[in-house]
């Protein structure tokens, strides 16, 4: 091998060394940069402004407009109990299976950062109303801090998607009446938004009425990280995540 092939070789060599320090360097950058911080302080969405009511067991005639208007739905509204969800108490999580140098694990991710409203009415639980549940994903935390810049950075892309909503249209399976000291549970469907693309989801929720100005529950539904695009960045330690993901939300809400 003459002078100049040795030469035209530590060139390539050179090259090749600079192309994988810089792809490096990009995924370090991409995964490993500080995330965004939580914009603003979370607040509910007010309960007028979207609201789904409970769907009752059987279909109700059609009552033409007129005779609606005679019902004075303003007065039903009144009836409403407001109840928003506290920080303080309440938490929403994912949970899901992985192997972690070989080891199988559980990855929990939480946040006290949720809120959102829901309306009832303690004379006639049908008329239940609830409002959009948001949870800042910009705060969601696991117990390794690398997975919490990869998660916020390149998973749940939480610079421009901030936050996950979920935008309820259907409550199901309420009872007929309710009290303080009751534990009941129904289900909620509704459009679950993460990564800007929103798929139907249905929550499974138990709730209990402690008091008449205090509520506490959860809510728990599973969904894929295919529907919603969530891409797990490839690492040596990592392997086999669970498809599937859990997503809970315990909840403490009170009134006035």
């Amino acid at each position: 091998m003459n002078k100049k092939t040795v030469g035209i070789l530590a060139v390539v060599a050179g090259l090749v060394v600079i192309c994988i320090m810089g792809v490096v360097g990009v995924l370090l950058y991409t995964v490993l940069r500080a995330p965004e911080e939580a914009s603003e302080p979370i607040e509910a969405v007010p309960l007028e402004a979207v609201t789904v009511e409970a769907m009752p067991e059987s279909a109700e005639p059609e009552v033409p407009a007129e005779a609606e208007a005679e019902n004075e739905p303003d007065a039903a509204v009144a009836n409403l109990t407001i109840f928003t969800i506290q920080q303080a108490g309440s938490q929403a999580r994912f949970e899901l299976d992985e192997e972690l140098r070989g080891n199988p694990i559980t990855v929990v991710g939480s946040t006290d950062q949720v809120a959102g409203e829901i309306g009832i009415d303690f004379n006639n639980p049908a008329a239940t109303e609830l409002g959009v549940i948001q949870v800042n994903a910009r705060t969601l935390a696991t117990d390794n801090d690398f997975r919490n810049r990869a998660l916020r950075n390149e998973i749940l892309v939480t610079g421009p998607f901030e936050y996950i909503t979920f935008t309820p249209t259907e409550i199901t399976g309420l009872p007929d009446t309710v009290a303080v000291g009751d534990t009941i549970t129904f289900q909620v469907n509704g459009d679950l938004t993460i990564t800007g693309i929103s798929q139907p989801a249905t929550f499974a929720v138990t709730l209990t009425i402690v008091s008449e100005t205090e509520i506490s529950g959860t809510a728990s539904t599973v969904v894929t990280r295919e529907a919603y695009n969530l891409r797990i960045p490839s690492v040596p330690a990592v392997a086999n995540v669970e498809e599937e993901v859990e997503i809970y939300l315990d909840f403490v809400a009170s009134a006035g």
